[in-house]
This record gives structure tokens, sequence and C-alpha cells, in this order.
């Protein structure tokens, strides 16, 4: 161990000598450096595992000075070795390559601290404990917006070249908890900016716009869904710029603001209903009972029920003993699979409850069919008459054919305004997005296809309008999407983008949808669960670092060939060269003073206040208030 001690020592550039031997030329007066101090202290790095170092400073002999922090402002000027400050963090046993590592396993890949310390021991040896992985988290984030500030330059140079950037702008919570503003280069995907605000309000919003448009150039165009804050904070932003540049929403979000006004309503009629009738309790527990009735014997049973699905013969008759019981098993088991109909895109797009009520009308049916087949097994049969008086209220009742009724004629102009708009469910397959393979000309011409194709479905509807008579829910549906289409109209198109000749003229379309960004959040929010193994994370967004969305850029090559040469293996060099200078005060504790202005709050409970009306002293204040009160009275 003592060989590889001084090995590492070699390594790291042990330059310790003789107190009176001057070693080296001072920088500015090529005078001699005398020795000024000598420690040796412990340090910890993934390519060198524990180690201990001997750092040697040294002095100008002459008194050469530099800016500083004394007295007179100006400080000696000191020379420590450069291979110990590519290594280890100022004032810090570990090394970059640790900070990077674990900063990477943390908002990469959502690993819990307790994984990573466990990796961090087996693999390289690197012994530290579950509270330094935190902070080493939390430095991480500190590390990383300082070096995606200090190559600003180059990413909006890099931007520019593209002709613009296309300015995506979202927010994501979780029960209102942790509000997340996101900015995101559209072309590049890159995350060029994020904030925690109170909650969605175009105050808070705006100076985050401005802000970003001063670090990486003005937008050429500015992407949102339709929130009521976001819309106006572009507006605003929009109106602050030398040129206007076109102010999108995104169609996908629009077709959703449409859908939830059109079919929220009858949906949640619906919903009422099932739970009424308690038709989801009663199959759940039809379930239960035949399953226990099967007992062990259940898998034999489903081979035969599968056996009776691939048979042609009699194809509404109920299978002979246990089979038979399987088979009206998994007839209840299908009603309740309802969610299997929907594309995984969520209300409006998917209307569970219609879905269920489908289902519900043909195992009624096929339920009457197996019935009304002569049966000698009491048991299936019993089995089937019970499903049926299940199911047979969805289809006897009046309200639940009434509500689908208005559901489904609803979700037919939903679908064709979809149709128009080409925001396809699924067109290469359940949860495959669509490959974006055209070129700018062709893209653009699928723009214009759009925009003419909505025309003339605008048309379409004023033509279908009834003026009078039965028609009265389908005259409001079809004003609610023309009003809808009248308002928006303007945000809805211009998403071709004439670029400068400076970027190889021509022209570029910018995204429909805010899809990219939502597809951010839902790794991030996906890789939370994973790592707190909650399925509500509102308190881990809500201590979630917003500099960690920066992380997200890591995996993009263009992005690491600006900030740490092309390698993730660059990203410990390019953190160390941001202390390069300042070797007495890791960055966060140079930061740590130079806090962003606190935000207007707007929410009514927010985590803070909770700590404070929470207290007992609270409690016992008022408590005391209400007691003297009450004493006066009497």
């Amino acid at each position: 161990m003592q060989g590889q001690q001084t090995a590492v020592l070699r390594d790291l550039g042990d330059v310790c000598v003789r107190a009176d031997e001057p070693a080296g030329r001072c920088p500015r007066c090529q005078g001699p450096m005398h020795v000024r101090k000598t420690r040796e202290h412990r340090g910890v790095t993934l390519a060198h595992g524990p180690f201990r170092v001997r750092e040697t400073e040294r002095v100008c002999a002459r008194g050469c000075t530099e800016p500083g922090v004394g007295d007179d402002g100006r400080r000696a000027l000191i020379r420590r070795p450069a291979q110990i400050a590519r290594t280890l963090l100022p004032r810090c046993r570990v090394g970059y390559d640790v900070l990077a590592k674990v900063g990477l396993e943390r908002f990469i890949h959502h690993r819990q601290r307790e994984e990573i310390r466990a990796e961090l021991v087996s693999r390289w040896g690197v012994d530290i404990s579950t509270g330094e992985v935190s902070a080493l988290a939390a430095w991480f984030c500190v590390y990383l917006k300082a070096l995606h500030l200090a190559h600003a330059t180059l990413l909006r140079k890099a931007l520019a070249s593209d002709g613009g950037w296309p300015m995506l702008v979202d927010s994501t919570c979780e029960d209102g908890r942790g509000t997340l503003l996101t900015i995101l280069a559209g072309w590049r995907h890159w995350v060029l900016a994020a904030w925690k605000i109170p909650t969605e309000n175009a105050k808070a919003v705006l100076p985050r716009l401005t802000e970003s448009a001063k670090l990486f150039g003005p937008p050429c165009a500015v992407m949102h869904d339709y929130g009521r804050a976001v819309i106006e904070a572009s507006r605003d932003f929009i109106a602050s710029l030398d040129e206007p540049i076109p102010n999108l929403g995104c169609h996908m979000h629009f077709v959703a603001d449409v859908g939830k006004d059109l079919l929220r309503k009858s949906h949640e009629a619906l919903r009422e209903l099932f739970r009424r009738f308690e038709v989801v309790a009663d199959l759940r527990s039809l379930v239960r009972d035949l399953g226990r009735q099967l007992g062990p014997e259940i898998d034999v049973a489903r081979g035969q029920v599968t056996s009776w699905l691939e048979s042609e013969k009699h194809p509404f008759r109920l299978p002979e003993g246990e089979a038979g019981v399987a088979a009206v098993r998994a007839l209840a088991q299908w009603a309740l699979d309802w969610v299997a109909d929907g594309h995984d895109h969520g209300f409006p797009f998917d209307r569970p409850w219609l879905d269920l009520y489908t289902r519900c009308l043909k195992t009624c049916r096929m339920t009457e069919a197996c019935l009304s087949r002569p049966h000698d097994d009491s048991r299936a049969y019993q089995a089937a008459h019970r499903l049926f008086a299940i199911v047979v209220t969805v289809r006897s009742e009046v309200p639940f054919g009434k509500h689908a009724a208005i559901l489904t004629g609803r979700a037919k102009l939903l679908d064709d305004l979809r149709a128009v708009l080409r925001l396809d469910a699924h067109p290469h397959g359940r949860n495959t997005a669509r490959p974006w393979t055209l070129t700018a000309r062709q893209a653009a011409c699928e723009i214009s296809d759009i925009e003419a194709g909505l025309e003339q479905f605008t048309e379409s509807l004023r033509a279908q309008r009834p003026a009078r008579g039965p028609g009265e829910d389908k005259r409001a549906a079809i004003d609610l999407i023309l009003s809808h289409l009248d308002r928006h109209r303007d945000s809805l198109f211009g998403h071709v983008i004439a670029l400068p000749r400076s970027a190889g003229g021509g022209v570029r379309v910018v995204e429909r949808t805010n899809v990219p960004l939502e597809r951010t959040f839902d790794v991030l929010k996906h890789g939370e669960r994973r790592r707190s193994g909650r399925k509500n994370i509102a308190q881990d967004l809500e201590v979630y670092p917003p500099d960690a969305m920066l992380a997200l850029n890591l995996l993009h090559q263009d992005y690491l060939d600006i900030v740490c040469n092309g390698d993730l293996e660059g990203l410990p060099a390019a953190f160390a060269a941001l202390d390069a200078h300042h070797r007495n005060l890791a960055l966060p504790a140079r930061l740590a003073e130079a806090n962003e202005l606190p935000d207007t709050v707007t929410r009514s409970m927010t985590t803070f206040d909770r700590r404070i009306v929470r207290t007992e002293a609270m409690n016992d204040r008022v408590s005391a208030a209400a007691r003297s009160r009450s004493l006066r009275l009497a």
C-alpha cells in the first residue's frame, strides 16, 4: 500500500522540497519562489481511490501580489501544484471525478444515494457517507449551472448558427407543489434554463424569458401551452423584442383544451353513474369469488379457457365444469380491462369510462348469448347469471346511454379535429413516437396543408351546425369548437421560419407541439418515482434542484462538444477549470451569498409557511387568544 501511495504522490505532482530551497520562477517578475507552506492531507478519487498527498504552496520571494481581499485589496502571489488543483475540490478530500459520478448517477440515472454509495465502494474503493453523496449531488448542480453559464457565449453561437432557436416554455408540478419552469431550445432540445417558481403566473414567468434571451440570444419563435399566465408572459416578452416573432401555441394542448371542454361534463357524469351503481366493485368481487371457487385448479382452468377461445365450435356455449366457471371469470376480467382500449394519452384523447361502458354492453350481449344456449353445469350457469345481473344495469339504466351517446357524438368531433391537425394517436405502434423524417420543405408543405385542412374543417362545422330543432347538444359542441378556433387561430400557425444568410438561408420549421419538453418532464418524473419508490412525488419535486434539469443536456453530443470536449470523461476537468483561480473556496461556497431574489409568493400554502403555522408556538398563541376571548364573553 505504501508503494501505491508513493506512486499516487508522484502522479499528483508531489513537489515537496526543503523550506530553504527556492523552486520555480514567479510568473510576474520571474524571480525565485520560496516555499510558504507544506501540508499533507487525504484525498479520494475514482482514478486513485483513497490516498494521502503532500501539497506545497510557494510565494514570490520579491513580494509580488495580486488582487485579493486583504486590507489593501491585494494578497500575496501564491502558487500551488497544478495537478492537485485539477484533481481535488478546494478544501475538500473528494475529487472532481467523484463529484461528476455522483451527479450523473443521481440526476441522469435517478439512483438512490445508498445505491450510489455502494457502487463507489465496491468498484472504486471510494468510501463516503450517504450524507456526502447528498451534498455532492447538490454541489454537482451548482457546478453544472456555472459550467453552463461559462459557455453561454459558445452555446449562443451554436444556436445562432441554426438560424436562431425556438423557445419552448412549460412548467410542471405534482399536486400543485414544486412548480418547475423550464425553457428548451426547440431544434437542439437543450435545456437552457430552469427555475422554481411559486405558481405559474405571468409575473414569475416573464423575467425568466427575458433572462434567457439575454444569455442565449432572442429566439425566433415562442412555443407554449394554453395556460393563461404563459400566454400573457409570452405576449409581453415578444412585445419587448426589437423584431416581432411568432407566438405559437402547442397543437396538442389546443386539442386537449377543446376536448376537456367538450367531454368533461358527460365523462364525469358517466363515472359517477358507474360509482353509484357499483358496477366495477361488483365485477371485481365476482372475479375474486370465482377465483376462490377454482382454487388451485385455476391454471388448468385457464388452459381450458384458452382452448375454448381457440375453438370455432359452439362459440357462444360455455364449456363444462370448472372451465365454464373460468370462462365467466375471464369475461368479467375482459370487461374490467377497459384501459386496454386507450392509447396512453390520457383524457380527453382516452375516454376510459366510455370504454368501460362499451365493454359492459358487449359483455352483457355475450352473457345473454351464453345463457340462451343449453347448459348442464349449474355452477357456470349461476356465475353467468351473476355476471349478467351486474352488466345489464349499464344497458337498462337510461342515464348510462344518454351520457354515452353525448360522449360518442362529441368524441367524433374531437377526433375529426385531431385528424385535421395530424395528431394521430399512435400511427407507428403503441408507445412509439412519430419519426420526424421530413425535410424542411416537406415540413413547410405539411404545415400549409394542415392550415388549409383546418379552414375546410371550420367551414364544414358551420355547415353541419343545426340552426334549430333537436340537435341542441351538437349545436353547443360545434359552437364550442368554433369559439376555440376563433380565439386561438393566430397562435396555431406561423411555424415556418426563414433562415438568415449566415445560417445558409432557406426555411426551417418549428415543431407544432410542446412534446419534447413534455417528454423531458416525463423522464424526470418517471426517474424520481423510480428513485423514491413513491407514486406521488410532490415532496420530491419541491426539493428537486431546478439546475439539475441541465444534466439532461449531457445526453446530447453537440452539447458535450461545447462544454466538455465532446465526452463525459472531460466533465471533471471542466469542473476543475471553474475553481482554477479560486483554490481557497469551492464554487458552492463562493456563490452562497449570490442567491437570486425571491419571487412574490402567490401560493396560499408553501412548505416554508407550513413549517411556521404548524409550530407549537403558533397553536399555543391562537389557542390562548381563543381562551381569553371566551373568558371575556363569559
